[in-house]
């Protein structure tokens, strides 16, 4: 019994240790104004990648709209029987099981969680420079990366996404967020640079 009080006690501190999803995820601005940590987290995904901020963001937002726990919607045998997600995909990025351990394995970041934001976030840096360096798609291209995210390297450069319409609209959107948050970041970018304490003081 004690036991069982304890471990309810350790599972409601853990949720309640989650990041909660940003109060205004239209605004890249005040989304990292609320986490400070995911906007150094996403700056150094830029400079170790070479994917812009603004664009892994938008791909997020799409992807699990800032909720670490995000999963495919479970499937059920004759309407009430649960037989387990439609994919592997989870956490911040969506990032399925394969793809997660390739990463792992060839990004060297061994203790990595998709649930964890600053690998998740680095993830999709390394994910947007392999789509640049395996088919030349622009890293700054919120539209061809959305594409190679969602289909893979090999399903894009097999066009499978023109046959998509849904997917196809789903990545202007993408682009256009992107763009949006891109103008936003601009006008608070050198605040968000700013150390704690100047900060605290400006």
């Amino acid at each position: 019994m004690q036991k069982k009080f304890i471990f309810g006690v350790f599972s409601l501190l853990m949720v309640g240790c989650a990041t909660p999803p940003p109060k205004n995820p239209n605004n890249l601005c005040a989304v990292f104004e609320q986490h400070h940590d995911w906007y150094v987290a996403a700056k150094e995904a830029q400079q170790k990648w070479g994917a812009p901020k603004h664009v892994l963001m938008s791909i997020m937002f799409q992807e699990s709209s800032f909720k670490h726990d995000a999963a495919p919607p479970m499937e059920y045998f004759l309407g009430f029987i649960p037989i387990g997600r439609a994919s592997s995909a989870y956490g911040y990025s969506q990032a399925k099981t394969m793809t997660w351990q390739d990463y792992i394995a060839k990004s060297g970041n061994g203790g990595a969680d998709r649930d964890d934001f600053a690998d998740a976030i680095d993830f999709m840096g390394w994910f947007v420079y392999n789509t640049h360096k395996v088919n030349g798609v622009s890293k700054w291209d919120g539209y061809g990366q959305y594409l190679n995210y969602h289909e893979g390297w090999t399903g894009y450069r097999r066009g499978t996404y023109k046959s998509k319409k849904w997917l196809i609209n789903t990545a202007q959107k993408v682009k256009k967020r992107a763009g949006r948050y891109g103008a936003q970041l601009k006008k608070c970018e050198s605040e968000l640079d700013k150390s704690w304490l100047q900060r605290l003081f400006s």
